[in-house]
């Protein structure tokens, strides 16, 4: 677990070559902060630590930096991001890298500097030699979006390192209104600690108070409202974005997109993909699948092609400019009220 990785380098178990892979920026970011800050004094990062971009500069450029002894310290610290060279990636690069160079390094590394590779790729090009290198040689860290759990755990660590504590039903509700997002998460919890200070307690309301809605979470309780026919609360938010200027386009357009991934993670829940699979199919983050799997369970798969086909249709007459489009809106909500209304009633 990426904790447990973190945890070693606070402790300075520094390894002298790191490959950081995967999509998962703010995971990236925090795992590169980490080793610098565990390898270098504040005051020695203007001599010892070197960031290179291995699309604009040669390999070999950042592995003579590696070599050269530290300045006013013990520890030297090179970071090359977008090693575009361990994929399968056909573009035509800027520049031409000496992998051979590379690879005697990974084989010998300096004793006294940390190399870090910052590869933000799904996955790299394993038949390629200095992929099996430096997965043999280096210490691999995968940056994969968290499980609820440890986005909890997370969480409370974060909080902890802010002197706050958070209720549960907060860190739940916080989950929410970010949608996982770990960055966002992150600087809505110095925002929610700041707030209650050192030692207070960060609670339900106070998360509500302070965390703005997405437009996408808006969309979600929209549509949740719907499904369990809170037609005043419904139409709140959809009048309030209007209020808020938001185009209806834009509107129906996320509405398409909701009922897309709930027809989605119903058919893949039904074939026995489980939530991280998912997520890794759909390319979305895995608590959006949580939450869309929780609305799947009220359609029927029939329902929801309905649905995307009726609003498919509002589509093209928003854009042909048949109907007005806040009527369009008002009117498909009001058939999906009707819909919701006349399954209760078969239901009782």
């Amino acid at each position: 677990m990426i904790f447990d990785v973190w945890k070693d380098i606070q402790k300075k178990k520094l390894q002298p070559a790191y490959l950081l892979i995967g999509e998962e920026a703010f995971l990236m970011q925090e795992t590169l902060r980490h080793i610098v800050q565990a390898s270098l004094l504040d005051e020695e990062k203007d001599f010892n630590l070197s960031i290179y971009d291995m699309e604009e500069t040669a390999v070999e450029t950042a592995l003579e930096d590696a070599e050269t002894l530290p300045f006013m310290g013990d520890r030297r610290v090179v970071v090359m991001k977008n090693p575009i060279f361990l994929t399968s990636e056909k573009k035509k690069e800027k520049v031409e890298h000496r992998i051979e160079k590379l690879e005697e390094y990974i084989n010998s590394p300096a004793p006294y500097t940390v190399v870090v590779l910052v590869a933000p790729y799904e996955k790299l090009d394993e038949r390629k030699k200095i992929t099996k290198l430096l997965k043999k040689q280096a210490t691999v860290i995968e940056m994969k979006s968290l499980s609820d759990s440890e986005a909890v755990k997370w969480m409370e660590n974060v909080a902890q390192e802010a002197k706050v504590e958070i209720a549960k039903d907060a860190l739940d509700q916080l989950l929410i209104l970010t949608a996982g997002d770990l960055m966002v998460i992150h600087q809505e919890l110095q925002k929610l600690s700041t707030y209650v200070g050192d030692n207070g307690i960060v609670t339900v309301e106070t998360v509500n108070l302070l965390v703005a809605r997405t437009l996408e979470q808006n969309i979600f309780d929209l549509i949740d409202h719907v499904i369990h026919r809170r037609s005043k609360e419904a139409l709140q938010i959809f009048y309030d974005l209007l209020k808020n200027n938001e185009e209806p386009i834009k509107i129906l357009s996320l509405l398409v997109n909701q009922f897309r991934l709930i027809l989605q993670v119903k058919e893949l829940s039904t074939v026995g993909y489980g939530q991280q699979q998912i997520a890794s199919t759909v390319k979305v983050h895995p608590f959006r699948v949580k939450l869309a799997l929780q609305q799947a369970r009220l359609f029927q798969t029939e329902e929801l092609a309905t649905i995307l086909m009726e609003l498919a249709e509002a589509d093209y007459e928003m854009k042909t400019g048949k109907k007005d489009k806040q009527l369009l809106l008002e009117l498909f909500l009001l058939k999906l009220f009707n819909q919701e209304e006349q399954k209760r009633k078969r239901h009782n």
